[in-house]
């Protein structure tokens, strides 16, 4: 039966969540039931993109890119594939109305990262940004929202907002991989190599400014399946911005910064009871 495929498809997108990163995964069992295997499903279609394209350095990364994404088209097409992250990821899309400009701009901010190692504009950075972040805030704002074409709207921006603010913090605590590594340099006009105080806190500023609205405008706003879960991912990144903040830029390069398994307990039970206390 085909319910069973589908099904095993599933628990491969939660085995890629899990397996890849437990701060997203413990955020996203804390949504409700009704719309986690679809949170499961886009990451586990972002994170399979983002493998090709940092990661399979030994193999033909554009080839499998193109591959990727002609599977996936074909696929939804055909509403199965035999890639249950893509089989996963289709049912998503169409249950959700999942856009395919959302689709398209996270595919060529992937692409991107295949050639291009340094944004001199702040249009280019922007726009990456946009591609590799914020439409996947989009996307899961369509899973939280249930059809609510008002609702969305009125949350997509904040939602923007915080996958810019993930990103951009992703950027500062993996400088030294992105930088010596991948030899990338993401943000404009400042030399990571040289990183200075006054470059990182104009950047942390930046991010703040980015959490601060996506906190008051959209997750004060969320319904109540998706708000404890998305207030957690945004805990969990906070705390890793007031590390990186306390961190002296000399060091950054030579370290990257983590919350112990610990301090993650101890931020899910302090959100968990300022939740319950309706203080979010």
């Amino acid at each position: 039966m085909k319910s069973i495929f589908d099904n095993v498809s599933y628990k491969c997108s939660k085995l890629v969540t899990t397996s890849y990163s437990t701060s997203f995964s413990l955020a996203t069992r804390m949504l409700a039931p009704s719309i986690r295997d679809h949170i499961y499903n886009i990451y586990g279609f972002v994170r399979f993109a983002d493998e090709i394209v940092d990661t399979f350095h030994d193999y033909d990364k554009e080839g499998l890119l193109d591959r990727f994404e002609k599977d996936y088209y074909l696929s939804l097409h055909q509403g199965i594939s035999l890639n249950p992250i893509l089989n996963s990821f289709i049912h998503t899309v169409k249950e959700n109305n999942i856009t395919d400009d959302l689709v398209q701009a996270f595919l060529r901010s992937m692409r991107a990262d295949l050639s291009k190692t340094e944004y001199k504009t702040q249009e280019e950075y922007n726009q990456y940004i946009y591609g590799s972040a914020d439409v996947v805030g989009l996307m899961c704002l369509r899973v939280f929202v249930k059809g609510d074409e008002e609702k969305y709207n009125k949350l997509k921006e904040p939602a923007m907002r915080l996958g810019s603010a993930f990103q951009k913090v992703n950027f500062l605590r993996d400088l030294k991989d992105d930088v010596e590594l991948l030899n990338r340099s993401y943000f404009p006009n400042i030399d990571l190599k040289e990183l200075d105080n006054a470059s990182k806190q104009e950047i942390v500023k930046e991010i703040e400014a980015d959490f601060e609205f996506a906190f008051s405008n959209g997750i004060l706003q969320l319904p109540v399946e998706a708000k404890f879960g998305v207030y957690m991912a945004y805990r969990y990144y906070k705390k890793l911005l007031v590390k990186l903040k306390a961190t002296p830029s000399s060091k950054i390069m030579d370290t990257r910064i983590r919350i112990s398994n610990p301090m993650k307990i101890n931020l899910l039970a302090r959100s968990y009871v300022k939740y319950k206390l309706n203080l979010i």
